[in-house]
């Protein structure tokens, strides 16, 4: 083990960013358009644990409406389905056009008990032009079977492979992001020259890396970096996940979110289809099955999801499937009540921003405020970062799996 204390190579960077998942690779991104040298530091792979574990739903912001009216969440998310489309068609300063789309259109099944109510809600003026209905005639072909038991509407929503994007986000910048470990990570007070110095210890060396200003964008990992920095603030809340993933060959590609009488923020279940790379098609379960399912165990949870698309879906045959769950903290900035955060949080605290999407699809409206957050505080473009010193030092971070590849034995 090398010695974080013995001579070490000295480096330069405009930012710091903490975090190697959706968020931090955005944000680095978005900062290097701008002129700005940037080093991401990641613990683990990228992605890991929060971003890997998503669906992968572009949201417009419809599922937080479902009490009848707009809510700060459904205003906040309404054009990122817009932005991140600009981003995929190579239109905005990061661009996604390798990334893979699952699925260009997201749909909400209604059992044919609530259709009137459902109805009645998606033609109020609130609502109005952003919900289409879909004809029978038009039902995708793995919902045919269902003609007559329910209604269907298309979303302004879309589902993107979160590895594909992580990769392709990652792709641009590889010489810029790097795996630390955290035993081996000393984050120095600002020195005379009025900048932060970070020594990162690995086992070919240490570096020290002169910077303007760290974003943490850890996801969960934020806790502990804010811990070590000695910030008593922000705080942060997590909210736990117990997904259900089924696979099997040729299960119909499904993407929707099944509503239930309630109307609840939380929809019954939120399904998104997934290839594998054994040509399997898992599918991936979320929603209020999720939710709930915390308080289950993992053979009551699987025994809750079986119940729910038999319910659901009864012509569909899952004789024969692998199934498995993931247990997945969603972590966010902490509101007073611990309540669902409506937007991005972003707080600066020194020569910290620290910083959490809330929903990964808000990504660009948080990198959107750390840049202005930057600007107001006068930070710019001003230091020059060599790839190749950090390479002599430090590893790369490659991918995390998703978990349908990993979960099955």
């Amino acid at each position: 083990m090398t010695d974080t204390h013995s001579p070490a190579t000295e480096i330069s960077t405009d930012i710091v960013i903490f975090g190697g998942g959706i968020a931090g690779l955005w944000i680095l991104n978005q900062l290097h358009s701008q002129g700005y040298s940037v080093l991401l530091l990641e613990a683990e792979s990228l992605g890991n644990g929060q971003s890997i574990a998503s669906q992968g739903i572009i949201h417009g912001g419809l599922k937080y409406a479902l009490d009848g009216s707009l809510s700060g969440a459904a205003t906040a998310i309404a054009g990122m389905p817009a932005r991140w489309r600009r981003c995929l068609a190579g239109n905005d300063p990061v661009n996604l056009s390798g990334c893979r789309v699952l699925s260009d259109r997201y749909y909400m099944w209604s059992e044919g008990s609530f259709r009137s109510r459902l109805k009645a809600f998606l033609g109020s003026r609130t609502l109005r032009g952003k919900v289409d209905v879909v004809d029978e005639a038009d039902f995708p072909i793995p919902l045919r079977e269902a003609k007559g038991q329910g209604s269907l509407y298309e979303l302004p929503d879309f589902v993107i492979d979160t590895f594909s994007l992580l990769d392709t986000l990652a792709s641009h910048h590889r010489q810029c992001i790097y795996r630390y470990t955290p035993t081996r990570l000393e984050i120095q007070p600002a020195g005379a020259d009025g900048y932060r110095h970070l020594r990162i210890g690995s086992v070919n060396g240490s570096l020290v890396a002169k910077t303007q200003r760290i974003i943490l964008a850890a996801g969960e990992g934020n806790a502990a970096l804010l811990k070590q920095v000695e910030l008593a603030g922000p705080q942060m809340q997590t909210r736990p996940l117990n997904m259900v993933m089924l696979r099997k060959p040729n299960l119909p590609k499904l993407f929707l979110h099944c509503i239930g009488d309630s109307f609840s923020l939380t929809p019954r279940l939120t399904l998104t289809s997934h290839p594998c790379r054994n040509g399997d098609v898992a599918w991936y379960l979320g929603g209020e099955l999720a939710e709930i399912g915390t308080g289950r165990n993992d053979s009551e949870q699987i025994a809750s999801a079986r119940q729910l698309l038999q319910e659901l879906f009864p012509w569909v045959d899952l004789d024969g499937a692998s199934w498995a769950c993931l247990r997945i903290n969603r972590a966010e900035g902490r509101e007073p009540g611990r309540h669902r955060p409506d937007s991005v949080f972003l707080k600066a605290s020194g020569d910290f921003l620290i910083a959490w999407p809330t929903k990964f699809t808000l990504s660009p409206a948080l990198a959107d405020g750390i840049l202005a957050e930057l600007t107001k505080q006068g930070i710019l473009p001003a230091l020059q970062f060599d790839p190749a010193v950090a390479a002599a030092v430090l590893n790369s971070a490659t991918v995390a799996s998703p978990p349908w590849e990993t979960s099955f034995a």
